[in-house]
């Protein structure tokens, strides 16, 4: 197959703009040599990819599969030719990230705002995802690297830890175990729980310290979101087991959370490819939320 990379940014002006014309002042060739283009890309490839009428351009199924992919591809072309080249030190461009949804809330924030202020010319791209939606993600190189609670398996990924996260109990202030600042885990023994479901990197972890007590616990609910938890919590459906990352930082209102020994926590990784190293621009965001992170703990030791 002998594709082109004229050919490519050709096709990709006219996926954007739906118009030959445009894709060709956006690419600087005659409207004749747009179109020998894509006749020559969908020869290689033996498929058609755009239905052409006098009134518009679409996209075969084959062009939007083709398009969905190619903007990344050659983004991050475009990226390594400017590192190559020394255009803008480097300085300039975009970071694509994948964070769970706990995490999405409660730590990305602050990394977004920080790098802001100190990367203004980066821009950074949030991915707000399930766990293991991020972890294919990462494996796919559809993103620069991933926030995600500690994986079961690792074998294909460079992961660094950058914050334990320990397990609480969330439960209305006048329930019985309230009145205790901490409490055991054996404690919970016979609780209705209200818990996270099996899409959350955290529920693998609830439940091996469930296991390890041998707790009786009735399982009333499995929620997508802490928020939906505490809601519950709120009308008394049952109590739950959070990480202590998923109270908000205005804290949890009309709820309490209480520390559970002894502590078991999650760890919070960065995670990427093991045989694909993140670009200079996504290694100083790595670095920047790793410093984030790095204040947290020391704000909460």
């Amino acid at each position: 197959m002998n594709v082109s990379l004229r050919q490519l940014r050709v096709f990709r002006a006219i996926a954007d703009g739906r118009n030959f014309s445009r894709a060709g002042d956006q690419v600087g060739l005659s409207q004749p040599a747009v179109s020998r283009s894509i006749h020559e890309l969908e020869s290689q490839l033996g498929l058609k990819l755009l239905d052409r009428t006098t009134r518009e351009v679409v996209l075969t199924e084959a062009g939007q599969s083709l398009a969905l992919r190619l903007a990344r591809v050659l983004d991050e072309l475009d990226q390594a030719l400017a590192e190559v080249h020394g255009m803008a030190g480097a300085r300039r461009g975009k970071v694509r990230v994948a964070s769970s949804p706990t995490l999405s809330a409660n730590l990305m924030p602050a990394c977004i705002a920080e790098c802001a202020r100190r990367e203004p010319e980066i821009e950074f791209v949030l991915l707000d995802r399930i766990q293991q939606d991020v972890l294919d993600s990462v494996r796919a190189g559809e993103v620069d690297f991933g926030v995600v609670v500690e994986p079961p398996d690792t074998d294909d990924l460079h992961g660094e830890p950058i914050l334990d996260d320990p397990f609480c109990l969330v439960l209305p202030p006048g329930h019985r175990l309230a009145a205790q600042r901490t409490l055991r885990w054996s404690d919970l023994d016979g609780e209705a729980l209200v818990l996270l479901d099996h899409a959350s990197g955290s529920r693998r972890l609830i439940d091996e310290a469930l296991a390890r007590h041998g707790l009786r616990c009735e399982i009333r609910q499995q929620v997508g979101h802490p928020t939906t938890a505490f809601r519950m919590v709120e009308q008394g459906i049952g109590i739950s087991v959070m990480p202590a990352l998923a109270a908000p930082p205005t804290g949890l209102a009309v709820l309490v959370m209480r520390p559970l020994l002894p502590r078991v926590q999650r760890s919070i990784m960065l995670v990427h490819r093991r045989n694909r190293a993140p670009s200079p621009l996504a290694q100083r965001v790595w670095g920047l939320i790793r410093a984030v992170a790095g204040d947290m703990r020391s704000r909460t030791a």
